[in-house]
């Protein structure tokens, strides 16, 4: 997938994990499904290291769950200090947006 705007992506890229993660409680697997067809789509060597930092910032916890179709899996979902971070960059995000639409008048 053509990145042409790396930066922006990559800044935008934890607040994606954040709203995938608060929708439902979610594996890797999930996560790289429901990016895959947008201009989020990674690979699992940029999602775990990100979910790392994500859960040493509190803001993703985990839980192993057995799985009947082999390993166990980890399910990642929002701490209430990510639930906090993610309403501050929607209420961020909305701003940004706002302020895009007053430039361009």
């Amino acid at each position: 997938m053509e990145d042409r705007f790396p930066a922006v992506r990559k800044g935008l890229l934890e607040f994606a994990l954040l709203r995938i993660i608060a929708g439902a409680r979610v594996y890797a697997a999930d996560i790289l499904s429901r990016l895959a067809d947008t201009e989020f789509a990674t690979q699992e060597g940029t999602l775990y290291p990100l979910l790392a930092k994500l859960r040493r910032e509190d803001l993703v916890d985990h839980e192993w769950v057995e799985s009947g179709a082999g390993p166990p899996r980890k399910y990642y979902a929002l701490t209430e200090k990510g639930a906090v971070r993610l309403k501050e960059l929607t209420a961020y995000w909305e701003r940004l947006n706002s302020d895009l639409e007053d430039l361009g008048r």
